[in-house]
Protein backbone atom coordinates (compact mmCIF):
# COMPACT_ATOMS: atom_id res chain seq x y z
CA UNK A 1 0.00 0.00 0.00
CA UNK A 2 2.74 2.57 0.74
CA UNK A 3 4.16 1.98 -2.75
CA UNK A 4 0.75 2.41 -4.39
CA UNK A 5 0.03 5.56 -2.40
CA UNK A 6 3.44 7.02 -3.26
CA UNK A 7 2.86 6.36 -6.95
CA UNK A 8 -0.56 8.04 -6.87
CA UNK A 9 0.74 11.05 -4.98
CA UNK A 10 3.69 11.42 -7.33
CA UNK A 11 1.34 11.35 -10.29
CA UNK A 12 -0.84 13.95 -8.61
CA UNK A 13 1.94 16.43 -7.90
CA UNK A 14 2.11 18.12 -11.32
CA UNK A 15 -1.66 18.10 -11.77
CA UNK A 16 -3.98 20.63 -10.18
CA UNK A 17 -7.72 20.07 -10.36
CA UNK A 18 -11.31 19.95 -9.26
CA UNK A 19 -14.73 20.09 -10.81
CA UNK A 20 -16.86 17.18 -11.73
CA UNK A 21 -20.29 15.67 -11.72
CA UNK A 22 -21.92 15.67 -8.30
CA UNK A 23 -23.26 12.33 -7.08
CA UNK A 24 -27.00 12.17 -6.34
CA UNK A 25 -28.23 14.00 -3.27
CA UNK A 26 -29.55 10.72 -1.92
CA UNK A 27 -26.04 9.30 -1.65
CA UNK A 28 -25.59 9.49 2.16
CA UNK A 29 -22.65 11.22 3.87
CA UNK A 30 -21.54 7.92 5.35
CA UNK A 31 -21.08 6.55 1.83
CA UNK A 32 -19.05 9.45 0.49
CA UNK A 33 -17.54 10.73 3.70
CA UNK A 34 -14.06 12.09 4.34
CA UNK A 35 -11.15 9.76 3.92
CA UNK A 36 -8.70 9.37 6.72
CA UNK A 37 -5.25 10.87 6.33
CA UNK A 38 -2.46 8.42 5.41
CA UNK A 39 0.18 7.56 7.96
CA UNK A 40 3.08 9.97 8.20
CA UNK A 41 5.80 9.18 5.71
CA UNK A 42 9.47 9.09 6.76
CA UNK A 43 11.05 12.55 6.68
CA UNK A 44 12.99 13.20 3.49
CA UNK A 45 11.30 10.39 1.56
CA UNK A 46 9.80 10.91 -1.88
CA UNK A 47 6.33 10.44 -0.43
CA UNK A 48 6.95 13.03 2.29
CA UNK A 49 8.14 15.51 -0.34
CA UNK A 50 5.06 14.88 -2.48
CA UNK A 51 2.74 15.25 0.52
CA UNK A 52 4.41 18.55 1.38
CA UNK A 53 3.91 19.69 -2.23
CA UNK A 54 0.23 18.78 -2.04
CA UNK A 55 -0.23 20.76 1.18
CA UNK A 56 1.63 23.76 -0.26
CA UNK A 57 -0.40 23.62 -3.47
CA UNK A 58 -3.68 23.66 -1.58
CA UNK A 59 -2.55 26.42 0.76
CA UNK A 60 -1.25 28.44 -2.18
CA UNK A 61 -4.55 28.11 -4.04
CA UNK A 62 -6.51 29.21 -0.99
CA UNK A 63 -4.13 32.09 -0.21
CA UNK A 64 -4.36 33.34 -3.79
CA UNK A 65 -8.17 33.16 -3.67
CA UNK A 66 -8.26 35.05 -0.37
CA UNK A 67 -5.85 37.69 -1.71
CA UNK A 68 -8.15 38.21 -4.69
CA UNK A 69 -11.23 38.31 -2.45
CA UNK A 70 -9.64 40.97 -0.21
CA UNK A 71 -8.82 43.09 -3.25
CA UNK A 72 -12.33 42.89 -4.66
CA UNK A 73 -13.88 43.51 -1.24
CA UNK A 74 -11.84 46.70 -0.84
CA UNK A 75 -13.66 48.16 -3.88
CA UNK A 76 -16.90 48.31 -1.88
CA UNK A 77 -15.82 49.67 1.51
CA UNK A 78 -13.28 49.79 4.33
CA UNK A 79 -14.49 46.91 6.50
CA UNK A 80 -11.63 44.36 7.01
CA UNK A 81 -12.00 41.09 5.12
CA UNK A 82 -11.53 39.20 8.38
CA UNK A 83 -14.89 40.49 9.61
CA UNK A 84 -17.08 37.96 7.84
CA UNK A 85 -15.07 37.35 4.67
CA UNK A 86 -15.07 33.77 3.42
CA UNK A 87 -13.81 31.68 0.51
CA UNK A 88 -16.03 28.68 -0.22
CA UNK A 89 -16.47 26.03 -2.91
CA UNK A 90 -12.86 26.42 -4.05
CA UNK A 91 -12.25 23.85 -6.77
CA UNK A 92 -9.26 23.24 -9.04
CA UNK A 93 -9.14 20.47 -11.63
CA UNK A 94 -6.97 19.15 -14.43
CA UNK A 95 -8.35 16.61 -16.91
CA UNK A 96 -6.78 14.54 -19.66
CA UNK A 97 -9.23 12.78 -21.96
CA UNK A 98 -9.49 11.40 -25.48
CA UNK A 99 -12.06 10.08 -27.88
CA UNK A 100 -11.09 7.64 -30.60
CA UNK A 101 -9.91 9.47 -33.76
CA UNK A 102 -9.54 12.73 -31.79
CA UNK A 103 -6.47 14.33 -30.23
CA UNK A 104 -5.78 14.23 -26.51
CA UNK A 105 -7.50 17.08 -24.63
CA UNK A 106 -6.00 18.72 -21.56
CA UNK A 107 -8.32 20.99 -19.58
CA UNK A 108 -7.63 23.14 -16.52
CA UNK A 109 -10.63 24.46 -14.63
CA UNK A 110 -11.23 26.26 -11.36
CA UNK A 111 -14.11 27.86 -9.51
CA UNK A 112 -14.49 29.73 -6.22
CA UNK A 113 -17.17 31.71 -4.44
CA UNK A 114 -16.51 34.53 -1.97
CA UNK A 115 -18.49 36.23 0.77
CA UNK A 116 -17.34 39.84 1.00
CA UNK A 117 -17.89 41.83 4.25
CA UNK A 118 -18.41 45.10 2.39
CA UNK A 119 -21.31 43.68 0.40
CA UNK A 120 -24.72 42.78 1.76
CA UNK A 121 -25.00 39.40 3.44
CA UNK A 122 -26.75 37.68 0.52
CA UNK A 123 -24.44 39.10 -2.17
CA UNK A 124 -21.37 37.14 -3.23
CA UNK A 125 -18.48 37.31 -5.71
CA UNK A 126 -17.56 34.40 -7.98
CA UNK A 127 -14.65 33.68 -10.30
CA UNK A 128 -13.34 30.77 -12.31
CA UNK A 129 -12.14 29.28 -15.57
CA UNK A 130 -14.36 26.83 -17.41
CA UNK A 131 -16.25 26.14 -20.63
CA UNK A 132 -17.61 29.57 -21.49
CA UNK A 133 -20.82 28.37 -23.12
CA UNK A 134 -21.71 26.00 -20.31
CA UNK A 135 -21.15 28.67 -17.67
CA UNK A 136 -23.42 31.17 -19.45
CA UNK A 137 -26.21 28.65 -20.11
CA UNK A 138 -25.80 27.12 -16.63
CA UNK A 139 -25.69 23.58 -17.98
CA UNK A 140 -25.64 20.89 -15.26
CA UNK A 141 -22.09 19.69 -14.61
CA UNK A 142 -22.99 16.03 -15.10
CA UNK A 143 -24.03 16.87 -18.70
CA UNK A 144 -20.99 19.00 -19.57
CA UNK A 145 -18.84 18.13 -22.57
CA UNK A 146 -15.98 17.19 -20.28
CA UNK A 147 -18.08 14.77 -18.24
CA UNK A 148 -19.38 13.22 -21.47
CA UNK A 149 -15.81 12.89 -22.79
CA UNK A 150 -16.60 15.13 -25.78
CA UNK A 151 -13.79 17.10 -27.35
CA UNK A 152 -13.61 20.87 -26.98
CA UNK A 153 -11.16 23.52 -28.15
CA UNK A 154 -8.87 25.29 -25.70
CA UNK A 155 -10.50 28.62 -26.58
CA UNK A 156 -13.88 27.21 -25.49
CA UNK A 157 -12.59 27.72 -21.94
CA UNK A 158 -12.18 31.22 -20.58
CA UNK A 159 -12.04 33.19 -17.33
CA UNK A 160 -15.24 34.53 -15.86
CA UNK A 161 -16.14 36.62 -12.82
CA UNK A 162 -19.10 38.49 -11.42
CA UNK A 163 -21.47 39.27 -8.58
CA UNK A 164 -24.42 37.16 -7.45
CA UNK A 165 -27.25 37.72 -5.04
CA UNK A 166 -29.40 35.11 -3.29
CA UNK A 167 -32.97 36.40 -3.16
CA UNK A 168 -34.00 33.34 -1.15
CA UNK A 169 -33.25 29.61 -1.08
CA UNK A 170 -34.87 29.15 -4.50
CA UNK A 171 -33.87 32.23 -6.53
CA UNK A 172 -30.59 33.99 -7.23
CA UNK A 173 -29.30 36.49 -9.79
CA UNK A 174 -25.87 36.85 -11.38
CA UNK A 175 -24.13 39.55 -13.40
CA UNK A 176 -20.79 38.56 -14.86
CA UNK A 177 -18.15 38.96 -17.52
CA UNK A 178 -16.40 36.21 -19.45
CA UNK A 179 -13.51 35.95 -21.89
CA UNK A 180 -12.86 39.24 -23.69
CA UNK A 181 -14.91 41.19 -21.10
CA UNK A 182 -18.17 40.01 -22.64
CA UNK A 183 -21.10 40.59 -20.24
CA UNK A 184 -23.81 38.12 -19.32
CA UNK A 185 -26.67 37.93 -16.82
CA UNK A 186 -28.56 35.07 -15.22
CA UNK A 187 -31.71 34.60 -13.14
CA UNK A 188 -31.81 31.11 -11.62
CA UNK A 189 -34.67 29.23 -9.97
CA UNK A 190 -34.44 25.88 -8.20
CA UNK A 191 -37.31 23.89 -6.71
CA UNK A 192 -36.89 20.43 -5.10
CA UNK A 193 -39.75 18.12 -4.13
CA UNK A 194 -39.09 15.39 -1.59
CA UNK A 195 -41.43 12.73 -2.95
CA UNK A 196 -40.51 10.23 -0.23
CA UNK A 197 -37.69 9.57 2.19
CA UNK A 198 -35.79 7.98 -0.72
CA UNK A 199 -36.99 9.94 -3.77
CA UNK A 200 -36.25 13.52 -4.84
CA UNK A 201 -37.52 15.43 -7.87
CA UNK A 202 -35.80 18.72 -8.71
CA UNK A 203 -36.65 21.40 -11.28
CA UNK A 204 -34.15 24.09 -12.26
CA UNK A 205 -34.69 27.00 -14.66
CA UNK A 206 -32.04 29.52 -15.70
CA UNK A 207 -32.91 32.57 -17.80
CA UNK A 208 -29.77 34.14 -19.27
CA UNK A 209 -28.83 37.06 -21.48
CA UNK A 210 -25.80 37.68 -23.68
CA UNK A 211 -25.12 40.10 -26.54
CA UNK A 212 -24.92 37.19 -29.00
CA UNK A 213 -27.87 35.13 -27.80
CA UNK A 214 -30.14 37.89 -26.48
CA UNK A 215 -32.45 35.99 -24.12
CA UNK A 216 -32.14 32.27 -23.59
CA UNK A 217 -33.06 29.61 -21.07
CA UNK A 218 -31.87 26.27 -19.76
CA UNK A 219 -34.39 23.93 -18.18
CA UNK A 220 -33.16 20.99 -16.12
CA UNK A 221 -35.14 18.25 -14.42
CA UNK A 222 -33.75 15.42 -12.33
CA UNK A 223 -35.20 12.50 -10.44
CA UNK A 224 -33.16 10.68 -7.80
CA UNK A 225 -33.95 7.52 -5.89
CA UNK A 226 -31.95 5.86 -3.16
CA UNK A 227 -32.20 2.08 -3.08
CA UNK A 228 -30.00 1.78 0.01
CA UNK A 229 -27.44 3.79 1.94
CA UNK A 230 -24.81 2.99 -0.71
CA UNK A 231 -26.79 2.63 -3.94
CA UNK A 232 -28.70 5.35 -5.78
CA UNK A 233 -29.98 6.20 -9.27
CA UNK A 234 -30.49 9.53 -11.04
CA UNK A 235 -32.18 10.56 -14.28
CA UNK A 236 -31.05 14.04 -15.36
CA UNK A 237 -32.31 15.99 -18.39
CA UNK A 238 -31.55 19.49 -19.68
CA UNK A 239 -32.50 21.60 -22.71
CA UNK A 240 -31.27 25.04 -23.84
CA UNK A 241 -32.88 27.46 -26.31
CA UNK A 242 -32.13 31.10 -27.25
CA UNK A 243 -33.76 33.91 -29.21
CA UNK A 244 -31.02 33.71 -31.83
CA UNK A 245 -31.22 29.93 -32.17
CA UNK A 246 -34.75 28.67 -31.70
CA UNK A 247 -33.65 25.06 -32.17
CA UNK A 248 -33.07 23.68 -28.69
CA UNK A 249 -30.12 21.54 -27.61
CA UNK A 250 -30.85 18.69 -25.21
CA UNK A 251 -28.92 16.13 -23.22
CA UNK A 252 -29.83 13.33 -20.85
CA UNK A 253 -28.12 11.03 -18.37
CA UNK A 254 -29.40 7.93 -16.58
CA UNK A 255 -26.93 6.86 -13.91
CA UNK A 256 -26.44 4.25 -11.20
CA UNK A 257 -24.13 5.19 -8.29
CA UNK A 258 -22.53 2.71 -5.90
CA UNK A 259 -20.50 4.01 -2.94
CA UNK A 260 -17.83 1.94 -1.22
CA UNK A 261 -17.07 4.33 1.65
CA UNK A 262 -14.16 6.76 2.13
CA UNK A 263 -15.21 8.76 -0.98
CA UNK A 264 -14.92 5.75 -3.27
CA UNK A 265 -17.68 5.92 -5.87
CA UNK A 266 -18.46 3.74 -8.89
CA UNK A 267 -20.79 5.18 -11.56
CA UNK A 268 -22.42 3.64 -14.62
CA UNK A 269 -24.18 6.08 -16.96
CA UNK A 270 -26.17 5.99 -20.19
CA UNK A 271 -25.81 9.33 -22.00
CA UNK A 272 -27.56 10.90 -24.97
CA UNK A 273 -27.78 14.30 -26.61
CA UNK A 274 -28.83 16.13 -29.73
CA UNK A 275 -30.04 19.30 -31.39
CA UNK A 276 -33.52 19.99 -32.76
CA UNK A 277 -33.62 20.39 -36.52
CA UNK A 278 -30.28 18.71 -37.17
CA UNK A 279 -31.89 15.86 -39.08
CA UNK A 280 -30.69 13.37 -36.44
CA UNK A 281 -32.90 12.71 -33.43
CA UNK A 282 -29.95 11.66 -31.25
CA UNK A 283 -26.57 12.96 -32.41
CA UNK A 284 -24.56 11.16 -29.74
CA UNK A 285 -25.29 8.38 -27.25
CA UNK A 286 -23.23 5.92 -25.29
CA UNK A 287 -22.30 4.23 -22.04
CA UNK A 288 -19.55 5.19 -19.64
CA UNK A 289 -18.27 4.13 -16.25
CA UNK A 290 -16.37 6.19 -13.66
CA UNK A 291 -14.36 5.35 -10.60
CA UNK A 292 -13.43 8.02 -8.05
CA UNK A 293 -11.27 7.70 -4.95
CA UNK A 294 -9.13 9.92 -2.72
CA UNK A 295 -5.42 10.24 -3.37
CA UNK A 296 -4.55 12.27 -0.29
CA UNK A 297 -6.86 12.94 2.67
CA UNK A 298 -10.35 14.00 1.59
CA UNK A 299 -9.48 16.94 -0.67
CA UNK A 300 -7.41 15.41 -3.48
CA UNK A 301 -9.28 12.84 -5.54
CA UNK A 302 -8.61 11.04 -8.78
CA UNK A 303 -11.31 10.00 -11.23
CA UNK A 304 -11.02 7.68 -14.22
CA UNK A 305 -13.61 7.31 -17.00
CA UNK A 306 -14.06 4.81 -19.81
CA UNK A 307 -16.86 5.05 -22.34
CA UNK A 308 -18.11 3.81 -25.69
CA UNK A 309 -20.19 6.14 -27.87
CA UNK A 310 -22.11 6.11 -31.14
CA UNK A 311 -21.98 9.65 -32.65
CA UNK A 312 -23.68 10.86 -35.81
CA UNK A 313 -22.91 14.38 -37.01
CA UNK A 314 -25.85 14.90 -39.41
CA UNK A 315 -28.39 13.09 -41.56
CA UNK A 316 -25.86 12.67 -44.38
CA UNK A 317 -23.27 10.98 -42.16
CA UNK A 318 -23.59 7.37 -41.00
CA UNK A 319 -23.41 6.66 -37.28
CA UNK A 320 -19.93 5.69 -36.15
CA UNK A 321 -18.41 4.19 -33.00
CA UNK A 322 -15.78 5.63 -30.67
CA UNK A 323 -14.08 4.54 -27.48
CA UNK A 324 -13.16 7.28 -25.02
CA UNK A 325 -11.26 7.51 -21.78
CA UNK A 326 -10.28 10.23 -19.36
CA UNK A 327 -8.60 10.88 -16.04
CA UNK A 328 -9.10 13.79 -13.72
CA UNK A 329 -7.34 14.95 -10.59
CA UNK A 330 -9.45 17.12 -8.28
CA UNK A 331 -8.34 19.45 -5.51
CA UNK A 332 -10.64 21.39 -3.19
CA UNK A 333 -9.50 24.36 -1.12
Amino acid sequence: MPLIRSTLLAAAAPLLLIACATPPAHMPPSATGAATAPADAPAGSAEATTVQLMEQTRQGARSTAEWLARGVDSWFGDKPFGEGGKVSDGKLSLSLYKRQDEDFKLALRFNARFRLPNLEEKTYFFIGRDNEREIVTDKPGALSRQDRLLGERSDDRSFFAGLGRDLNDAVDFRLGIRGGLKPYAQARYRKPWQLSDRSLLEFRETIFWTVRDHLGSTTALSYEHGFSRTLAARWLNAATITQQNKKFEWSSSLGLYKAFGSQRLLTLEALAGGRQGSGVTVSDYGLQTKWEQPVYRDWILVETQIGHFWPRRDANTPRSQAWAFGTRLKLSF
